[in-house]
């Protein structure tokens, strides 16, 4: 059997004169290593991206982090800092995407922007800056550090007990998570199930409760040096063993 397909959305990037749709090594190595499936990348067409040919072909969706931000404009809100980047063409492609993609019960993964995405597709607002937020922690990277003090542990999140993330990771009741996001959920959208929140109150992860597949998402960046890091690998082997069941499933089998 081959390996199941996980799409994972691009962004845009200005590099020199041109265009170029981007995604980051590492969220396609936890594809590979992490969940034991094949990433193919969706370039950030907007309306123009046929998603009932990508449908049809997915096994499984990974949203990544950006740089970029969502447009607060599909939460109702307006710019706050127009300071930070924003991508247009990835929001128009993740955002149907992501409901169409539940409705049929495609395994879901979803890491920091990915994270923000699917709670503003289904109705949920973000902080635009977590930090200005009264009682919140400031939840960014510090830029004079190195990428591997940047994406080292920041501080703890504390699971939901009897949780989806909690049963996958072993009854685990906390973990220690890096920080590197301004924004962070205001509104949790509709049906989704809080599985982990930082000291502050922060929701950090959470999971779709009626969605007929696996779905979680998280604030942090489980993919970086996923082989190094028990947890974030058992969480990608889930995802990947759900997408491998979609698969079975879509081909006919039990």
């Amino acid at each position: 059997m081959r390996r199941p397909i996980v799409i994972v959305p691009a962004c845009v990037n200005q590099i020199g004169p041109h265009a170029y749709h981007t995604a980051q090594d590492k969220y396609l190595q936890a594809v590979v290593v992490g969940a034991q499936c094949m990433p193919l990348v969706l370039p950030a067409l907007g309306e123009a991206a046929d998603l009932a040919a990508v449908l049809a072909t997915a096994d499984g969706i990974m949203l990544t982090g950006s740089p970029s931000n969502l447009h607060p404009s599909h939460y109702g809100e307006d710019v706050y800092d127009a300071s930070l980047p924003q991508d247009a063409a990835r929001d128009a492609t993740t955002l149907p995407l992501i409901r169409a993609a539940l409705k049929l019960g495609i395994p879901l993964i979803a890491v920091c922007r990915g994270f923000q995405e699917v709670n503003v597709a289904l109705g949920g607002s973000l902080h635009q800056a977590v930090q200005e937020v009264g009682g919140m922690q400031d939840h960014r990277e510090s830029a004079g550090l190195s990428l591997d003090q940047q994406y080292g542990p920041a501080h703890r999140v504390a699971l939901e007990a009897h949780g989806r993330m909690a049963r996958i990771l072993g009854g685990a009741a906390e973990l220690m998570v890096n920080s590197l996001h301004g924004q962070g959920i205001a509104r949790l959208a509709p049906g989704l199930v809080v599985e982990a929140r930082a000291d502050d109150g922060l929701v950090e992860a959470y999971s779709v409760a009626a969605a007929p597949g696996f779905t979680l998402a998280v604030q942090w960046h489980p993919e970086w040096r996923i082989a190094d890091n028990p947890d974030s690998m058992k969480l990608f082997l889930a995802f990947g063993q759900a997408c491998r069941n979609y698969q079975n499933k879509k081909q006919g089998g039990v």
